[in-house]
């Protein structure tokens, strides 16, 4: 990823705190020597390996799973709030449109996790984590037993530890003042919810 140094971001904890709160992704690698992409939710391990190692899983019949071999490269995207910049909210002239945004990019070679605790481990943690936001969270626990164990059957868990990590919040840090002010109330004023999300990351930014 392309990442001037203004918009770089090198903190662990921050970019961890990026992926758990972003947490849908996609992980891209290369099958048959083309790239291959899945859209899902990853989980992060802070403590596993120097810079985390992550974990999810996909649907067996997705031929990604033939590629978690612990040989075969990998990339994790993860993308938070974007939005695009009106040259007219600028004080400067000569200035042109733009998008700002915020991602973390995590390389590494995933290998399957075949241990059937290890996965029904993993299958717990997502279900807690996802479903604690809800006044009736649904659980594993209670479920018939055989129809868990077919569907952890239908799935490929998976382990991906972290070996190159990249942090990129491009949110107008190299912008005079006049112009990152301008920006923040032009976003506010769009009425859009991920546009006030991206003013807010400013805000926290500012002096």
């Amino acid at each position: 990823m392309y990442i001037p140094k203004g918009f770089e971001v090198e903190d662990l904890a921050t970019l961890h705190g990026f992926m758990e709160e972003h947490s849908f992704a996609t992980l891209i690698g290369a099958l048959n020597g083309a790239p291959f992409a899945t859209h899902l939710p990853l989980l992060i391990d802070r403590g596993r390996g120097e810079k985390g190692t992550i974990v999810g899983h996909v649907a067996r019949a997705n031929p990604h799973g033939k590629i978690f071999d612990g040989k075969t490269p990998a990339l994790a995207i993860f993308t938070g709030a974007h939005a695009y910049v009106s040259p007219s909210w600028y004080a400067s002239k000569d200035v042109v449109p733009t998008w700002l945004y915020t991602a973390v990019h995590a390389y590494g070679t995933p290998s399957v996790s075949s241990d059937p605790v290890q996965v029904r481990a993993l299958l717990e943690r997502m279900v807690q984590l996802f479903e604690g936001g809800f006044a009736r969270p649904w659980q594993l626990a209670g479920q018939r037993e055989a129809y868990l164990e077919g569907m952890q059957r239908s799935i490929v868990a998976f382990e991906m530890p972290i070996q190159r990590i990249e942090g990129k919040f491009k949110l107008n840090q190299i912008k005079s003042e006049a112009d990152r002010k301008g920006t923040i109330a032009g976003l506010k004023s769009t009425g859009d919810v991920m546009a006030r999300e991206v003013a807010e990351l400013m805000l926290a930014l500012e002096p």
